[in-house]
């Protein structure tokens, strides 16, 4: 059975957050694709109001390369990537005070400034989730027969809460962060069943594996991948996307993980809602089960 065949049709995703895209796609850039990167960022404003030509005088690079660089992330132009930092919020963005993180902080400045960053990671993944593909995720589990969870490392323990959440709706879960478990796993899924892939920089060579492995049986792929092009966000039946920024003292990826937990209590709460009668009765023999381990 096909994607299209479930009844779900996938749509294009708009690429309507010009600077979220920027900062997700920002460690893989040349030298004079940061030096437009930094350009976009640091002068929003003057960006919507000048042409081509004159931001590429400014920044002294041609004009064949900022054009490249707008469909570097993800636009068809220049002035289509115009339009949509204009429609930005630039008042309500947070700034970037966690990035002046200095050594001689004491304990509470630092905590107030990851605090703050965690926040923004939430804010701006928001910001760019796709109800569509929400939407399309919620119904390939809800539907699913069994639903399986791949990530390594760090990812690999948001795959684990990811089991520990679902199982609680009552319907069939299991997770797995070793390599040989996930192709083992992976082999094994059919056509009724959906695998949900995680991985920061959707390049895992484990994950991808497991995908392909996957997709050759038939099952419904979801990825919950960083907010770039990466083989797994083009490889998934829906992609939903991380937005996090990397800093001295912290990565991209460890940035990442409150993002990632929330895209999965989302999808919870949201299947959870529509197996109100199912759950309740998952849950009453899972307390009942939990209540022999107490004294």
């Amino acid at each position: 059975m096909t994607f299209s065949e479930r009844g779900i049709t996938l749509t294009t995703v708009e690429t309507s957050h010009c600077k979220h895209r920027i900062r997700a796609l920002y460690a893989d850039f040349r030298e004079k694709e940061r030096k437009i990167a930094d350009y976009i960022l640091n002068h929003p404003e003057v960006i919507v109001h000048s042409t081509i030509s004159e931001v590429a005088e400014e920044i002294n690079v041609a004009e064949a390369t900022v054009f490249r660089f707008c469909k570097r992330i993800g636009f068809k132009g220049y002035q289509a990537m115009k339009i949509a930092l204009a429609s930005e919020n630039v008042e309500n963005e947070m700034t970037d005070i966690h990035e002046t993180i200095q050594e001689s902080d004491d304990e509470r400045t630092v905590a107030e400034r990851v605090f703050r960053s965690n926040i923004r990671s939430l804010e701006e993944t928001l910001s760019v989730m796709e109800n569509d593909y929400l939407q399309q995720a919620v119904q390939l589990i809800s539907n699913a027969k069994r639903i399986e969870f791949y990530g390594n490392g760090g990812s690999g323990v948001i795959a684990h809460d990811a089991h520990h959440k679902f199982m609680r709706t009552g319907l069939q879960t299991a997770s797995y962060s070793d390599s040989h478990f996930q192709v083992m796993a992976a082999s094994q899924l059919t056509e009724e069943d959906t695998a949900v892939f995680i991985s920061h920089s959707g390049t895992n060579r484990d994950i991808l594996q497991a995908l392909e492995i996957a997709k050759e049986h038939g099952a419904a792929t979801i990825g919950i991948t960083t907010l770039a092009k990466s083989p797994l966000s083009q490889g998934v039946d829906v992609p939903l996307y991380t937005v996090s920024t990397e800093t001295e003292y912290r990565s991209e990826a460890l940035a990442s993980r409150l993002a990632q937990l929330s895209i999965i209590d989302a999808l919870y709460v949201t299947v959870s809602m529509g197996r109100k009668e199912l759950m309740q009765q998952s849950l009453t023999e899972i307390r009942k089960a939990i209540s022999k381990k107490r004294l």
